[in-house]
């Protein structure tokens, strides 16, 4: 009984990180012209020898975006995947 109890009070938990990445990868499809706005800020990045997956880069997301630096990673390789592949 106490790892049923255990287990429904993590998944009930609002803070469980499943449950915001979800919200947060829905923004993005929601949100088309904000991925492109960041897919440019991207591509100024990468014209500056700066990979999107520079620890710079998500400090930036990160910071524009009110994300964990772990959040602003996934966030961004989500917006590469989906709105500009062309981004390195």
């Amino acid at each position: 009984m106490k790892p049923f109890l255990f287990l429904l009070l993590l998944f009930s938990n609002p803070f469980y990180p499943v449950f915001s990445q979800s919200n947060l990868l829905e923004s993005v499809k929601k949100n088309p012209s904000e991925a492109r706005n960041l897919c440019n800020k991207f591509r100024e990045f990468n014209s500056k020898g700066i990979s999107a997956s520079s620890d710079k880069v998500i400090e930036f997301v990160s910071n524009k975006n009110k994300l964990t630096p772990v959040n602003a990673e996934i966030f961004s390789i989500y917006v590469i995947g989906l709105h500009c592949p062309d981004i390195i």
